[in-house]
């Protein structure tokens, strides 16, 4: 089946209605279950990939996070796509990316000439670093719409990956003439709080008590009163804004104190509600945020208590002909006041108790695929120890976007060429070897600031922190834009064994420390015998000056 082509300048596409952009779109999208079949599972097949690593989400919550508009670099894990011989990728971002970061990824590529890779490649840039959303960017200059057309190389395989889809990307991959393999945004509903509580109830999976599709504060005063009453021994309840992502949307408010009569309860939470609200974000509001709820709306639960609970978490990939499976668990490593503010990951879960966690996620995979979603998704957990030695996995929200566990998991992927085992949730290489990871967004230092990335690439090969294609273990980092402005980095740490994975993950903060505050090895070479190793030195079996 051929992609439909439309015969349209650029500026007629551009002023299309919208909706003519959904019936084109859906068009387009039929194409994608012939790509799926045909095209994307083979590695020779020539296709190209449009990658647009927009985070198209509430910019008033993205401003907050330090070195956001460096956070399109996460996606960069699309260039190892290069090392299948006829693919090409088209990357566009809203700032030009330093060449040595493109050339560290490119280094990366096991066993692909660097010349050969970046034929395949083509970098745009919309020279704009405003807060506008990468795809209104592009979007707002229909030439460089234009320029990503022309340079197609395969128009019948040609796709669009985003970070998130929203109308604005819907419109773009019409624009293009290629589908998006992605949330249809018509679906964008299913992904907020609410809706998540209702997919885990037709899941039929364990989630906290509370209530959903609030649209105010007089909801809020009202939900927070009924839970109570429901739950006397209540401790806390969380109130979340639909829309909320990392738990930037996210408010807890304590019943201590609360009066125990029914009469009362209500007007005590609506006059304490204002105080006790905490917010994640420490800059938030109390107005800010409720008038965010309006627009948004949002849902109150429980907040779950529990010694010795964790954070867990299971990722999947639902696929165009509406089959889907999970790809990944990890153990999540939250920040912020109230612990709900994603900093980082491990992979994979808990041995104890990742097989549950694959079974929750294949469980609510299939209510999403009922529903006609497709692309990634996940599902984040609160776990907690039971007497009896198990575990009850609250299922808190579902994410359908690439979401701060996507890039690590990929980054393992493309580098050795494994695959994740649904019998024991492990990943194992190519060579059958297991792999670990522990990976963050938001390792940060004053001291890191003004390290350019030529330096983050000389110290890495100092220090001997890179990622090794022989062993398969090391250090991967992204993020790497953001580090001289904001002293922000990321980092995957790969390894044999989970300790291997944390050992080289600390080793590295070491190093990054000691080379900013101290010069590192190759500002003062050691004399050390155990850093003899050279390969030009060869280790003395005899000695003139003394007898065989």
């Amino acid at each position: 089946m051929m992609r439909p082509i439309f015969n349209e300048t650029i500026f007629d596409l551009m002023r299309l209605p919208e909706a003519k952009i959904r019936r084109r779109f859906n068009a387009f999208n039929a194409h994608l279950l012939d790509l799926y079949e045909e095209v994307l599972p083979y590695r020779h097949t020539p296709r190209t990939v449009i990658v647009v690593p927009s985070l198209t989400l509430d910019q008033e919550v993205l401003s907050k996070i330090p070195g956001i508009n460096f956070y399109e670099q996460r996606l960069l894990y699309y260039l190892m796509m290069l090392q299948l011989p006829r693919t090409q990728v088209i990357f566009v971002t809203s700032e030009t990316i330093d060449g040595s970061i493109v050339d560290y990824f490119l280094n990366l590529l096991p066993g692909v000439p660097g010349s050969h890779a970046r034929d395949r490649l083509t970098l745009l840039s919309c020279h704009d670093a405003s807060s506008l959303s990468l795809t209104e960017k592009i979007l707002a200059r229909p030439r460089l719409v234009q320029r990503i057309r022309n340079h197609i190389r395969y128009p019948d395989s040609a796709y669009m990956e985003c970070f998130n889809s929203t109308p604005y990307e819907r419109r773009l991959s019409v624009l293009l003439g290629v589908p998006l393999y992605a949330l249809d945004p018509s679906l964008a509903h299913l992904g907020n709080k609410s809706w998540n509580r209702q997919l885990f109830q037709d899941a039929g999976v364990l989630y906290p008590d509370g209530f959903e599709h609030l649209r105010d504060e007089h909801d809020v005063v009202d939900a927070l009163t009924e839970l109570k009453l429901k739950r006397p021994r209540l401790r806390r309840a969380v109130v979340k804004l639909n829309e909320g992502f990392s738990g930037e949307g996210n408010a807890l408010f304590a019943f201590e104190d609360a009066p125990a009569d029914a009469a009362g309860l209500r007007d005590w939470v609506q006059s304490e509600l204002p105080q006790r609200l905490r917010f994640e974000n420490p800059e938030e509001t109390y107005h800010r945020f409720m008038r965010k709820f309006e627009e948004m709306q949002g849902i109150v639960e429980e907040f779950v208590e529990g010694e010795g609970k964790r954070s867990p978490s299971v990722q999947g990939l639902i696929n165009p002909l509406g089959q889907g499976t999970v790809v990944s668990t990890h153990e999540q490593i939250l920040g912020g006041p109230n612990k709900q503010v994603y900093l980082g990951a491990t992979f994979p879960a808990d041995a104890a108790y990742r097989l549950e966690l694959q079974e929750i996620g294949r469980r609510v995979g299939h209510a999403l695929s009922v529903r006609g979603a497709i692309g990634r998704f996940s599902v984040d957990f609160v776990s907690v120890p039971r007497p009896d030695g198990g575990w009850d996995h609250y299922s808190l929200e579902i994410n359908l976007r690439k979401g701060g566990t996507t890039h690590p998991f990929m980054t393992l992927k493309f580098l050795t060429h494994g695959e994740y085992n649904l019998d024991d949730g492990l990943y194992y290489t190519g060579t059958e070897q297991p792999r670990y990871y522990y990976a963050t967004d938001n390792l940060h230092s004053d001291a890191y600031k003004g390290l350019t990335p030529e330096d983050l690439m000389d110290i890495a090969l100092c220090e001997g922190l890179h990622f090794h294609g022989g062993t398969q273990e090391g250090m991967v980092f992204h993020l790497i834009g953001a580090l001289s402005e904001y002293g922000k980095l990321g980092m995957v740490a790969i390894g044999a064994t989970p300790e291997r994975a944390e050992s080289y993950y600390y080793t590295t903060l070491e190093a990054l420390d000691r080379v900013t505050q101290h010069g590192g090895k190759c500002q003062n070479p050691p004399r050390d015998p155990a850093e003899a190793t050279a390969p030009t030195h060869f280790k003395p079996w005899w000695d003139a000056h003394k007898p065989l």
